[in-house]
């Protein structure tokens, strides 16, 4: 049996949970992002990872063979990788099939549909597992009209891809909730889905309906809410920049937040590209997202320092806030510096 998501704007879909994550042989950490984020922000649904040979990129989870995450309470094995093209490589097969022959559902948010991956369909349909697709938008979507929708909204945008948009929105909506700020986080990408229950899967979507997309995900609101949207892609980037900027478009932000990892030279996937500089991100983003709302500004900084020492980091947050004029905060690591930066969002 398989399951397209046709209604995934409303949150209308129950995923099989707790999950095994299955990261296949990825050794790119940053397509491991899916089981990361997971991980991170809904670790109640998650019950260990399931790893081929060859791979070097882990969540930390327990070990666990699909029959022993079967054994142990686990529902469905979950493709925890968001690869470039969102592809299932062939030698990913034995595994899947060997999910559905434990008696695990498959959860995938890769852009090819599980049924049409050869050698996966018939065991599925024989064995009585479901094959769910996250990664497919709801049908009827129209173009953007443009027009001003009531609320208030906050978009995550990016030097680059995966360094921390998604968490970035995560923490700022918990943090506006935990000050009694009505907010709801919007997601916009397939692990965001998968946390949050609902969202569109904007890098799905037909470009000319991208903005239309983007207006259905954050709807007309109170004028004191906030919908904390997540961002995807960057500007900047040779492939994805079609989706940021109808994510930008379509979601008419009051406050952009630009997410940065320091030491990242080059852009994720495309290493003849070097990264712009925080600089041409906040000018291109004010600029382009000018276009939609005149009143759009840069609240702060989101520096995704996981790879630096707790005083390295402090001590180059510090510095790139003084330089820019604006609060530059590790939402992950949170303190102070967040706090500011959390200010400067509702300011």
């Amino acid at each position: 049996m398989t399951i397209a998501q046709n209604d995934i704007a409303i949150g209308a879909l129950q995923l099989p949970q707790p999950y095994l994550l299955f990261l296949g042989d990825t050794t790119e950490g940053g397509y491991a992002k899916t089981a990361y984020g997971l991980r991170d922000w809904a670790p109640e649904k998650c019950m260990g990872e399931y790893r081929l040979a060859g791979a070097s990129v882990t969540t930390g989870l327990q070990a666990l063979s699909p029959a022993e995450a079967e054994a142990a309470g686990a529902r469905s094995m979950l493709i925890g990788v968001a690869n470039g093209g969102g592809v299932i490589p062939p030698n990913w097969v034995p595994a899947l099939i060997e999910a559905l022959e434990a008696g695990l559902d498959l959860v995938s948010g890769m852009h090819v549909r599980l049924r049409d991956v050869p050698g996966l369909a018939e065991p599925a349909e024989r064995l009585g597992r479901r094959l769910i697709d996250v990664r497919h938008p709801p049908e009827g979507l129209t173009v953007a009209n443009g027009a001003k929708r009531s609320g208030k909204r906050l978009l995550t945008v990016g030097t680059d891809c995966a360094l921390g948009k998604k968490y970035t929105a995560l923490a700022l909506a918990r943090a506006f909730a935990d000050r009694g700020v009505d907010a709801d986080f919007r997601a916009s990408g397939q692990t965001g889905i998968m946390i949050a229950g609902g969202g569109l899967p904007m890098d799905a979507v037909v470009s000319d309906f991208g903005a239309g997309a983007a207006e259905l995900l954050s709807p007309d609101a109170a004028p004191d809410h906030w919908d904390v949207v997540e961002g995807q892609g960057s500007l900047f980037h040779p492939a994805y920049a079609g989706v940021s900027l109808g994510l930008l478009h379509g979601s008419q932000p009051d406050v952009i937040v630009v997410c940065h990892q320091p030491g990242r030279t080059h852009v994720l996937g495309a290493p003849g590209y070097a990264l712009p500089s925080i600089e041409e991100t906040i000018e291109l983003n004010l600029r382009m997202g000018a276009r939609t709302n005149p009143a759009i500004r840069c609240a702060g900084l989101s520096f995704n320092t996981a790879h630096l020492d707790a005083d390295a980091a402090e001590a180059l947050m510090a510095q790139e806030s003084r330089r820019l004029g604006l609060p530059v905060a590790d939402p992950i690591r949170g303190g102070d510096a967040f706090a500011r930066l959390v200010d400067a969002c509702l300011a």
